[in-house]
């Protein structure tokens, strides 16, 4: 499930606006099919192929084929922070 959650972040991040994160707290391997339309906002690896609507939304299929439900909620997240930086002097 956290390797679901992580290319679900990582693919859908602009789409969904948000960081998925894995609640679920189930462990081990799963062999997941998951099947959905991909919408005018899903990202695409081909920009010219059209949107595909014959399905149901990335929302939909999650919570109607695997059970799964994506709930907005705060929670962690990276953060890099720079506090100074200098340019380079040379050696």
């Amino acid at each position: 499930m956290a390797d679901l959650a992580k290319t679900l972040s990582r693919t859908y991040t602009a789409m969904l606006g948000r960081n998925v994160i894995d609640a679920t707290g189930l462990t081990g391997s799963f062999d997941i099919h998951l099947t959905w339309a991909m919408d005018s906002q899903t990202p695409r690896a081909i920009d010219t192929l059209p949107p595909d609507t014959a399905g149901p939304s990335i929302f939909t299929a999650l919570q109607e084929q695997l059970g799964l439900k994506l709930e907005a909620a705060k929670g962690p997240v990276d953060v890099l922070v720079l506090d100074h930086i200098e340019k380079p002097t040379g050696n």
